[in-house]
């Protein structure tokens, strides 16, 4: 991704520095895997997360904090793709009547504290729709490059575009309507509900994928990196990696298949009325 002298979203939050307290479900990748080994075990995930540690937060000011050149370069580049989120859906919402409001991006190192509870870097990156911001720690960048072999820039970019597209559900009242279902149901159609809501964000950051095509930004190899990722962060990728089995019935975030069938779709279309993965017959 030509990303250099591009322009740095100031919506950036740096709380690397912060640490201490118990960690929440945050609906990251570690928290996914977390919560499949419960459901496997016959646990229960909340007591499972429990047990991490608590203690009183402390802080730390950036300033006292050791950075190397390599962490700024990848602070930097984030800053550049959260700024590339906020043109593109700015000029799609405005493009459909609506008005953009643009999330913050929080860079956090091990814990930080959300409206949602507390994340750990464990979680992997996450989306609170409570203060409507991003969250992520960048040595999960090493894991995705490490763990699931999807290394590249564009990779990383997916992650951000994924998270953001949560942010989209919370402005269009998708993720509050599927909230307010799933306290209606059983715990194995609520699991599907979230998978037709991770699928669309997925969706949305093909759009991005598309809108950044578009302005000369992508290179060589940029889209397949993307395509890498989704597929080894499926439900069932996960699964087989970290316990051997699959569960159909505890997936969360739809399967590598779909995931890289409905990222597909945002990058090909282009077309945000083309991601109703609610009404879909078949993910």
């Amino acid at each position: 991704m030509r990303w250099r002298g591009e322009r740095e979203s100031g919506n950036v939050e740096d709380r690397r520095g912060f640490g201490g307290g118990r960690v929440a479900i945050g609906g990251g990748i570690g928290t996914l895997i977390i919560v499949i080994i419960a459901v496997l075990l016959g646990a229960d995930p909340q007591q499972i997360l429990q047990q991490v540690p608590t203690g009183e937060p402390t802080t730390t000011s950036q300033g006292s904090r050791p950075t190397n050149p390599e962490e700024e370069e990848l602070t930097k580049f984030v800053k550049v793709v959260l700024a590339k989120t906020e043109d593109v859906w700015q000029d799609v919402f405005q493009q459909n009547g609506r008005q953009y409001r643009k999330p913050t991006l929080v860079l956090f190192s091990d814990q930080v504290q959300s409206a949602c509870g507390i994340g750990s870097a464990a979680s992997g990156p996450f989306y609170c729709p409570g203060d409507q911001k991003v969250y992520i720690d960048l040595s999960f960048y090493e894991e995705l490059r490490r763990r699931f072999n999807s290394p590249g820039d564009f990779a990383q970019a997916y992650v951000i575009a994924h998270e953001v597209g949560h942010h989209i559900q919370k402005l269009l009242g998708t993720s509050d309507k599927v909230d307010a279902a799933q306290q209606r149901m059983s715990e194995v159609d609520a699991n599907r509900l979230s998978v037709r809501l991770e699928l669309q964000a997925d969706f949305y950051a093909g759009i991005f994928a598309r809108h950044i095509q578009k302005q000369g930004l992508l290179e060589e190899g940029d889209i397949e990196e993307a395509l890498r990722a989704a597929s080894a962060i499926g439900d069932d990728a996960i699964q087989r990696q970290s316990t051997g089995h699959v569960v159909p019935d505890s997936f969360t975030h739809g399967t590598s298949e779909q995931r890289l069938r409905w990222f597909r779709k945002g990058f090909e279309t282009g077309d945000i009325r083309q991601g109703d993965t609610f009404s879909a017959p078949s993910l």
